[in-house]
């Protein structure tokens, strides 16, 4: 069964760090691209940031640039999220997605973890 389970979040202070983690099974994550998208109450899906199946390219949405980094350990089928300096903005449930580098309709997505920025 193919599967993506996040991990690492929680509620933390303003200007704190938080590390997501995302396991993988069930398929080869290192034929996959993958990303971070998050969804924050009363908004749409979004984006926070994305890296190639082989580690060589990332992007990040630009309210997170500087802040967060995605990464990602093929040998241990996972990819994390770095993020640094949160605030309030980016409160918001976190989803790992993953899709095949050359079957763009074979995709799959976690279930989310809760990501709370508050004092």
């Amino acid at each position: 069964q193919m599967q993506l389970v996040e991990s690492g979040g929680g509620l933390v202070q303003p200007g704190g760090s938080l590390r997501l983690s995302c396991a993988a099974s069930g398929f080869i994550l290192s034929a996959h691209d993958m990303g971070w998208y998050r969804q924050a109450p009363g908004k749409e899906r979004e984006l926070v940031a994305f890296i190639t199946s082989t580690g060589n390219s990332t992007n990040y949405a630009d309210s997170v640039k500087g802040r967060f980094t995605i990464s990602r350990d093929n040998a241990k089928n996972t990819v994390a999220l770095q993020m640094n300096s949160l605030n309030s903005e980016d409160t918001a449930v976190y989803y790992c997605y993953a899709r095949h580098v050359n079957y763009h309709i074979l995709e799959y997505w976690g279930r989310g973890t809760q990501v709370t920025v508050s004092s």
